[in-house]
């Protein structure tokens, strides 16, 4: 199936204002259909998959080489949900490009099927790796990385970690071993949406600088407005920010973008949508979900 690249047509044309607005559209869409995934589905996580839907959104359409013909080329670009109970956005990413049926959507977190509530490649052999043990990774990520360059392959790694996943010491390993190895072909990006499972990650376990701890560890870093969308393009356009050092963008992001009434809450780490949840959120995001176009339900 053909990848639709909206990036790889307005790239060549130097239009970069029109892609940006297309994608800000596009994410719009993609909220619309993990809200419909979150109340069908009857799971929760939907703050935290709204939050980094931006990223997710702008890494397929502007910076992963790969698309669903070279799925399994040996030098596609990689990448990594760590913080995988936010899957919802990227399966729905997944879909609109083609890598998976979009029919797919509407049996998320239904046993024997494809799409779990947490990604599990064997479930989904498309997915690079199982995640949702946080703290994992940035290690895989930097592993893979290691391996590959060994065996002169262009290919890139992104993996997008949690700010609370930050919490964990396994993180900071991987990233003394990115750095020691100059795994300038990795790229994190922290969904710092500043809460966390029980809290706001900065009262859970002390506030910090997360761009000046990953550049004390040796990384290129910098902190940027997470759900807007011509800033994190303009961001992968200056990738690697250091030459020979893997890069970290810390995005400032807001949990449960897109919908006010879900926006900085702390509920909506793990409440599910009601009914009368998600019309408001169709509402307000006037985009109809992916699987549901034409759809009278």
């Amino acid at each position: 199936m053909k990848q639709r690249n909206l990036a790889g047509t307005w790239r060549r044309v130097g239009n970069r204002a029109m892609l940006k607005a297309s994608l800000g559209d596009k994410a719009r869409q993609i909220r619309a259909t993990c809200v419909q995934m979150a109340y069908d589905g009857k799971m929760g996580h939907l703050g935290s998959a709204l939050s980094c839907v931006d990223a997710i959104v702008a890494l397929y359409h502007d910076w992963l080489r790969v698309s669903p013909a070279t799925a399994d080329d040996p030098d596609r670009d990689r990448f990594i949900l760590s913080k995988g109970h936010a899957c919802t956005a990227h399966y729905a990413v997944l879909a609109d490009l083609g890598f998976v049926p979009k029919d797919c959507l509407s049996r998320y977190a239904v046993m024997n099927q494809p799409m779990g509530s947490h990604p599990c490649k064997h479930a989904l052999p498309l997915l690079e790796c199982s995640t949702g043990s946080l703290g994992h990774g940035l290690g895989i990520a930097s592993g893979m990385l290691y391996g590959l360059r060994h065996k002169r392959s262009p290919a890139r790694v992104a993996v997008l970690l949690g700010d609370g996943e930050c919490n964990e010491g396994s993180v900071w390993e991987a990233a003394m071993f990115c750095a020691a190895q100059k795994l300038d072909g990795l790229l994190a990006m922290v969904d710092y949406n500043r809460l966390q499972a029980v809290g706001r990650t900065d009262q859970v376990n002390g506030h910090s600088s997360l761009e000046e701890k990953f550049r004390s560890f040796g990384w290129g870093a910098r902190t940027i407005d997470g759900n807007a969308m011509g800033g994190i393009l303009d961001a992968l356009d200056r990738f690697p920010l250091r030459p020979g050092r893997p890069t970290a963008l810390i995005l400032r992001t807001v949990k449960g973008a897109g919908v006010s009434f879900m926006e900085d809450q702390v509920l909506w780490h793990y409440r599910v949508p009601s009914a009368e949840d998600l019309a408001r959120a169709l509402e307000e995001l006037k985009a109809a979900p992916l699987h549901l176009e034409g759809s009278e339900r």
